[in-house]
């Protein structure tokens, strides 16, 4: 079973937030929020927060920006992940990655599924990595960013996590840029 090691001291890092909407601002933009709230509350350091529209090119160009920034360590999106002609978030995710997290996707369907039973199908809440940074596709929900958060992403984004944590192996993502 998975536990905190208080023995190891915390290390926060640095996340973006990305929600991907055509009705969306700032102001009503509540699964942003959630995140946000989340994020800081864990004692990471929110690095940046955008909003831009369901548009496969403008979501892959804000996601490749923020993975050439070396301020930015982790990217979470919102939004754009349903079934319907619009959304194209998963599709420009995977644009950018390098390499799927296959089993995030598997692991948020479990989670969804105790929460919203066979609905949680239609979500392809998806993650992978480019350039040395994690980046996550979560659904627009407020809900959903809730579930992804406080039972998969507050883990992995703890360096004290134990057995393992996505924190632990962020100097090796990109190792084979060494090896040559």
């Amino acid at each position: 079973m998975s536990r905190i090691d208080e023995t190891k001291e915390f290390i926060p890092v640095r996340i973006a937030v990305l929600t991907v909407s055509d009705t969306r601002s700032l102001a009503e933009d509540r699964s942003g929020d959630t995140l946000v709230e989340r994020v800081t509350a864990a004692g990471h350091t929110l690095a940046a927060r955008a909003i831009v529209t369901d548009d496969r090119p403008l979501i892959a160009d804000q996601l490749r920006a923020w993975v050439a920034s070396p301020e930015i360590d982790v990217i979470i999106s919102t939004g754009g992940t349903g079934l319907t002609g619009r959304d194209v978030t998963v599709e420009a995710h995977r644009d950018v990655y390098e390499k799927e997290i296959d089993a995030f996707g598997t692991v948020f369907t479990i989670v969804s599924m105790q929460k919203i039973g066979t609905s949680a199908v239609q979500s392809r809440a998806t993650a992978g990595v480019a350039g040395g940074t994690y980046i996550f596709a979560l659904p627009g929900s407020p809900g959903a960013c809730r579930d992804a958060w406080d039972e998969i992403l507050k883990w992995q984004l703890d360096y004290r996590h134990r057995p393992c944590n996505f924190v632990e192996i962020m100097p090796r993502l990109e190792e084979h840029k060494r090896r040559k």
